[in-house]
């Protein structure tokens, strides 16, 4: 009986005087208004954690709404077709509850959490700071694809997130030929994980280094087909601002897609005030980074030489090359979507003389240049330039208010050095440099990249962070189910 009294007992209120006196002070306002103290305030990680919850949830039901609408849609034009077909009532009905069983399937196959242990890893083609890239082939369906794995506690550790972030949801978004498809993304403890289309034929980098130059017919195709893939990005409100060679990728056709398989580390210029990049401050030609003065100039094939020297070793180092960062970028005063067009015209530089515009042999060096573009900004007469190439790469590389593309891709497309591209028929057709391509596996126009024995691959298909990174992989099996409507429809 005690037993059971003192196990009632705890039941009870344990305290009514000090419940009741708690009550008190917080009606006269004293305890009970007292301002939380820095304790009790979450942390930047419980507020992240809640902010990619909330996301989580909303996207949830939002992509649960739109499945339901799709579902829908499939249906009524089904039974529309098969209204105006010559089939019986029993086949029809045959019909509708063969697509209802694919769609049963559909919905089992997107519940199916993708994860690295599904995927079979094969040849490194890309590897930076933040981790790797490599082709793998999706164990159940052999389908070859890219697999872009990054660290997380780098990520982490260098303000990454929001910024991997923004490239899973602008390639999820975009469905655009001139960008790099995106088929799923997923997680698990330590890695990031984007499963993209693998393009066979290498990068802008490489082609450009083994043709030192490209002729202007051939430089025209590939700076119109990077117009339109910066046009692509800035319609869904996305600025690039690292649109270099090595991030231009070509497909076994030849036609360029924007990605991101640099994985380089920005140039940190924080170091640096506005002052540095002054032109009062290089008077002579700007300073290198150790105060010598600047090295003799060089003919236009001395500095090839030198720059094909440094390239590959500068694309793959943690601290990057600025050479197509925009000035208004690296005085971090605030910039728009122009920044991108800058780059263009650096690039677009690259092609036709066979160096960056504003090229030195260290990083500072080049930003001082960049700043100061007025009076580093030449065209070597050796290389030969028309002048509408001349007049397009200084309407590029300007001040913002005055560059060409502020008012959108239409005043690009109309400069006289593009006269004669048909806009609207360049990826359909031939492209001006066709890669060697042997097979799928093929991997020749990429760099070597020598493997290390700590590259583990770990089999855990969720992690901490999985809100973050919600897996996505229904591209493929939407193509699947809309092949089984297409066929019923065909009946």
């Amino acid at each position: 009986m005690d037993s059971a009294r003192s196990w009632f007992h705890k039941f009870q209120p344990r305290d009514k005087t000090r419940s009741s006196k708690k009550k008190e002070t917080s009606e006269n306002g004293k305890e009970g208004s007292k301002p939380p103290t820095s304790e009790e305030m979450p942390s930047n990680v419980t507020k992240q954690k809640v902010a990619a919850a909330k996301q989580y949830i909303e996207n949830h039901y939002k992509e649960q709404m739109k499945n339901l609408q799709e579902r829908r849609e499939r249906r009524n034009v089904l039974e529309r077709k098969l209204a105006d077909a010559d089939v019986s009532k029993e086949e029809q009905n045959n019909l509708l509850k063969y697509l209802e069983k694919k769609e049963t399937e559909y919905m089992r196959l997107q519940r199916h959490k993708m994860g690295a242990d599904d995927f079979e890893l094969l040849t490194m083609i890309g590897k930076g700071a933040f981790g790797e890239v490599r082709i793998c082939r999706e164990k159940t369906t052999g389908h070859v694809y890219a697999m872009k794995k990054l660290k997380k506690s780098e990520m982490l550790r260098r303000g990454q997130v929001e910024h991997v972030k923004a490239e899973r949801n602008l390639l999820a978004e975009v469905d655009s030929n001139c960008i790099v498809k995106l088929y799923c993304s997923f997680q698990d403890e330590e890695f990031l994980y984007l499963i993209m289309e693998y393009l066979p034929g290498g990068d802008m980098m490489t082609l450009l280094m083994r043709k030192d130059t490209l002729t202007e017919a051939e430089a025209k195709f590939y700076v119109g087909e990077t117009v339109l893939a910066i046009e692509s990005i800035h319609k869904h409100n996305y600025i690039h601002r690292d649109i270099k060679p090595d991030n231009l990728l070509l497909d076994r056709f030849g036609h360029m897609k924007l990605s991101d398989f640099g994985l380089c580390k920005p140039l940190d210029c924080s170091t640096l005030h506005e002052q540095d990049f002054s032109v009062r401050n290089n008077v002579s030609g700007p300073l290198q980074s150790n105060g010598r003065p600047p090295v003799p100039k060089r003919s236009q094939q001395e500095q090839l030489l030198n720059w094909q020297r440094n390239r590959r070793m500068l694309a793959y180092s943690t601290v990057g090359t600025p050479d197509y960062i925009a000035p208004e970028v690296l005085l971090k005063k605030g910039y728009g979507m122009e920044c991108d067009w800058w780059s263009l015209g650096a690039i677009m530089y690259e092609m036709l003389v066979g160096y960056p515009p504003f090229y030195s042999d260290e990083p500072m060096s080049t930003c001082r240049k960049i700043v100061n573009w007025r009076t580093h900004l030449k065209f070597p007469e050796e290389a030969k330039l028309s002048a509408e190439a001349k007049d397009l790469i200084s309407k590029l590389l300007c001040n913002v208010e005055q560059r060409l593309g502020t008012k959108g891709a239409d005043e690009i497309k109309a400069h006289p050095w593009f006269e004669g591209i048909q806009w609207d028929r360049l990826y359909q057709m031939e492209a001006a440099f066709i890669p060697e391509v042997n097979d799928e596996l093929d991997t020749q126009n990429f760099e070597k990249f020598e493997e290390t024995d700590n590259q583990i691959q770990t089999s855990a298909k969720s992690g901490p962070w999985r809100k973050y990174f919600s897996a996505r992989c229904s591209h493929r099996r939407i193509s699947t189910l809309w092949v089984t409507h297409t066929r019923i429809l065909k009946l």
